[in-house]
Formats: C-alpha cells, sequence, structure tokens
C-alpha cells in the first residue's frame, strides 16, 4: 500500500456536485492498493498514518501527530498511486490492486484509523470525485506499508 499524506486546514469530496465527506483541520490521506497488499499491510499503514509526528508543538516543530492534535482524516482511494511510468508515456497500472480486492483493504484502512480514536470520513470508492484539499504549510508525505 502507498500513501500520500497532506496536511490540511480542512478537505472535502464531491461526488456529482454532493458533498460526501468533509474534515477540519488534520490529514488528508491518499491510498493506493497493491496487488500483493494484505489486511496487515493496510493496519500497519494506518499505524504510520495516525502517529506521524507533522503537527507543530509549541516550539513549532513537527512533533505531534493528528492524535495528539485531535485532527481529523479524510482517507480518498486513489489507484493512480501505483502507477507505474518506467516505460512509455501512457502509465501502466499493472501493479495496482483490482478493486475487489482494494475497496475492502481500503476500508481495513479507515477502520484502523478509527479503531485508533481518530474521527474518519471517507471519499466513495470507485466514484469520479472532485476532491478539496487545503494543505497546510504545506506538507505531504509519502509513506509506503
Amino acid at each position: 500500500m502507498r500513501a500520500v499524506v497532506q496536511r490540511v486546514n480542512r478537505g472535502a469530496v464531491r461526488v456529482d456536485g454532493e458533498v460526501i465527506a468533509e474534515i477540519g483541520p488534520g490529514l488528508v490521506v491518499l491510498v493506493g492498493v497493491g496487488r500483493d497488499d494484505s489486511d496487515s499491510d493496510a493496519r500497519r499503514l494506518a499505524d504510520k498514518v495516525a502517529y506521524l509526528r507533522i503537527f507543530p508543538d509549541e516550539a513549532g516543530r513537527m512533533n505531534r501527530s493528528v492524535l495528539d492534535t485531535g485532527g481529523e482524516v479524510l482517507v480518498v482511494s486513489q489507484f493512480t498511486l501505483l502507477a507505474d511510468t518506467s516505460r512509455g508515456r501512457r502509465p501502466s497500472f499493472i501493479n495496482a490492486a483490482p478493486p475487489e480486492q482494494a475497496e475492502p483493504l481500503v476500508g481495513v484502512f479507515a477502520d484502523a484509523l478509527r479503531e485508533l480514536g481518530l474521527r474518519v470520513q471517507t471519499g466513495r470508492f470507485g466514484a469520479h470525485m472532485l476532491v478539496e484539499i487545503f494543505n497546510d504549510g504545506p506538507v505531504t508525505i509519502l509513506l509506503d506499508a
């Protein structure tokens, strides 16, 4: 699994013009699932995200996690994170898990964050989404499980 983690002031997902998920300060996490990924990968990645210290402490240093700040998390499935661009100009998505494998693992990831005590919103798997990301910093971290 791969995640792009962005510290945000707020984030939202729209499908067909309707806001289906919205958060305040916290993290927007774009998640890609690979063919070889498992439930344990999803849980391990959720743990990394929850405890990632990218929020400022009193001294302004990145020393606090989303758990420490009481922030929210918006999880958005994004198979394009698994794109292979090593050959040619058209990305290959051969490494991305098929939807019937990926959707449950994105759910395991989101549920693992909830089990840690975070308020989690999600996009709609497989839908064409407009994702609003108000990156704070900007702070963007790439994580692999």
